[in-house]
């Protein structure tokens, strides 16, 4: 993806502009224009369907695997149109790295899913180094250091999606879309993700797609509010959750409408 350039401070490290998304007859996105500040953490919340995941697919290109749809307006990483010409879009995934609301490994150990990545792409340095590196940085190292080879399908839920993130780490991406991450998951594992967030912050920039109005105000700079297909509001979390400007953010939030 040579034609995407490094980022700059003064740039957004996201940008949708006019951003439309239809699947067949749906539209699932309608005219989104929004700023991801480079090195923040933005929360997406609002009603199931109303087009969190869309969003973020938007932003790693991945909608445009699925049949049928189509795409209008802007989406720019580091400045650059992502539906240019010479935009490589497995480039873009690969720097723009997502991780999914159900755990995705494949049926190999713990150690093959976290270099899968690499290890296709040709990766010339040590894979050991690079798996410790990334486990560490989920804070699962401590937990599976002693049993690499173990099957991955073998760990709790919590682990498993740690291990998610492990593994989009190994390609070492700038952004990392979160769509979900802690839905299907207890309070201690929930925690666990929350507190990686945290972490991982110092170093990505992140977009958090999530139900949880308070997992959005505990974690996130700035947070969007869409429903249907809108951008209903979007701005620093803390204004947005103590003074919103629309009405209907307002009822979302105090939970008179879901």
């Amino acid at each position: 993806m040579s034609a995407v350039s490094a980022p700059r401070a003064e740039v957004p490290a996201l940008a949708a502009d006019d951003l439309t998304v239809r699947f067949g007859g749906r539209t699932a996105l309608a005219g989104v224009t929004l700023e991801v500040p480079r090195g923040r953490v933005v929360s997406v919340i609002g009603p199931s369907g109303g087009g969190k995941t869309t969003l973020l697919r938007a932003f790693n290109r991945m909608n445009e695997l699925v049949p049928g749809v189509t795409t209008t307006g802007t989406v720019r990483f580091n400045g650059v149109d992502l539906h240019g010409e010479e935009v490589d879009p497995v480039e873009v995934r690969r720097r723009i790295g997502m991780v999914f609301q159900q755990a995705t490994l494949f049926p190999r150990s713990i150690f093959d899913n976290v270099v899968f990545g690499p290890r296709a792409g040709g990766h010339a340095g040590e894979l050991q180094e690079l798996a410790e590196e990334v486990l560490v940085a989920a804070g699962l190292w401590s937990e599976v250091a002693e049993d690499l080879d173990r099957p991955a399908m073998e760990l709790s839920a919590g682990q498993q999606q740690r291990l998610c993130i492990a593994r989009t780490l190994a390609l070492k991406p700038e952004v990392l879309l979160l769509d979900e991450p802690t839905s299907a998951l207890d309070p201690a594992a929930t925690a666990r993700i929350e507190s990686l967030i945290h972490s991982l912050r110092r170093d990505h920039t992140i977009v958090l797609a999530t139900h949880g109005r308070r997992q959005a105000a505990r974690l996130s700079d700035f947070t969007a509010y869409l429903a249907g297909g809108e951008l209903i509001e979007y701005g620093p979390t803390e204004a947005l959750f103590t003074n919103p400007r629309d009405r209907r953010t307002e009822s979302y939030l105090t939970g008179r409408i879901e």
